[in-house]
């Protein structure tokens, strides 16, 4: 345990390390944030019951706190609390009497800022405890909400997912972290049944991001929306065959839009779904000239689902386009900022909109 601590902290150290030479930050010397480090990691060390928690500056979610079986131990709680200082997630575990047998915030969710100890945590979206590697101990399947203050994702909601193994002893958790990042870096966070279905019984997105060929999509059960499927001419790129379709896991339906060649290869991949959670429906797909270049572009309309932070299910119509460049496609973001679309807009009023931002006159 002690081993684990240092190279913990090793770890930390060289990231902001790594951090304050490449952003030059004067607000975050290498200085600042080991002390910081150093005494957020005094307070997470004095917890030792209970009743510690908030004097050591840690907000527990009482909402989330549940019973689960660890180890010999047979009344023993989970307590996931908030560092208020640095929003940091911390994970106890106590007896009935309110001692604390481990604790552990090596966490996904902790790492979404590398080099920096304030974290964009700001709530968790849903805790599971089940078997996911066979070995008849319960582990820990976790979400929890985050919000940037700054970049791409500023002001938005997204989800982290995270599974901590119970150990054979029944004495601690350990992580796997090229399973943490895959269950992020392809989508498979929206739910702990979504994880369960990667973690457990090894279905995965990963092949919708990785496939070379349309027959490759097919073979992994990639069901191809015919009705929306079409070939156009895109400039330079040539005559590509536009591909939506989904691939169902765990009661989903992930989106995604391939741009395929005549041998069957794949150009490019586009992901218009975001962050939603499911497709609920394809509301259409049109290709044509939409920032006046000359080259035909690409405009999705859907209907997406997702669950909400008190657990409603929420259906809402969103768009994407994608501009073609010279070496394939980029999203649009300023439209996006600028016009969020209803349940009422078509695909016509959609492109009105875009092309009138591009200054095309609108059509009477």
């Amino acid at each position: 345990m002690k081993y684990f601590r240092y190279m913990t902290a090793v770890c930390f150290i060289l990231a902001v390390l790594c951090h304050c030479i490449t952003t030059n930050a004067a607000e975050d010397t290498e200085e600042n944030v080991l002390e910081q480090y150093q005494e957020y990691c005094r307070r997470l060390e004095s917890v030792e019951h209970k009743d510690d928690i908030a004097g050591c500056g840690f907000e527990i979610e009482e909402s989330q706190i549940f019973p689960i079986a660890f180890g010999e131990n047979e009344e023993v709680f989970m307590i996931p609390a908030f560092d208020k200082t640095y929003h940091r997630l911390a994970l106890f575990l106590a007896d009935g009497q309110g001692k604390v047998l481990y604790k552990t915030d090596q966490l996904e969710t902790n790492s979404r800022v590398l080099g920096q100890m304030q974290q964009p945590n700001c709530g968790i979206a849903a805790v599971s405890f089940q078997d996911v590697n066979g070995d008849e101990r319960l582990d820990i399947v976790l979400i929890t909400y985050c919000r940037n203050s700054s970049g791409d994702y500023k002001g938005k909601t997204y989800k982290v997912g995270d599974v901590l193994f119970q150990n054979q002893q029944g004495t601690g958790f350990y992580r796997d972290y090229r399973i943490a990042d895959k269950i992020n870096r392809f989508g498979m966070n929206k739910s702990t049944e979504l994880i369960t279905a990667f973690v457990r019984d090894g279905y995965s997105t990963e092949f919708l991001y990785t496939a070379a060929t349309l027959k490759e999509l097919q073979k992994q059960q990639f069901q191809v929306i015919t009705e929306q499927c079409y070939s156009r001419t895109f400039g330079k790129l040539g005559k590509l065959q536009v591909v939506p379709g989904t691939y169902h896991i765990a009661d989903y339906d992930i989106f995604m839009i391939y741009l395929v060649n005549e041998e069957g290869c794949i150009v490019s991949g586009l992901q218009p779904m975001g962050e939603y959670d499911n497709l609920y429906a394809l509301k259409g797909i049109n290709c044509r000239d939409i920032d006046g270049d000359g080259l035909k572009d690409i405009v999705v309309l859907a209907r997406y689902s997702y669950e909400g932070e008190k657990g409603e299910l929420v259906v809402e119509s969103d768009y994407a386009i994608y501009y073609q460049r010279t070496g394939g496609f980029s999203a649009d973001t300023d439209i996006k900022s600028r016009y969020q679309c209803s349940d009422e807009d078509t695909m016509e009023i959609l492109i009105q909109k875009a092309r009138a931002y591009w200054g095309w006159k609108i059509e009477p």
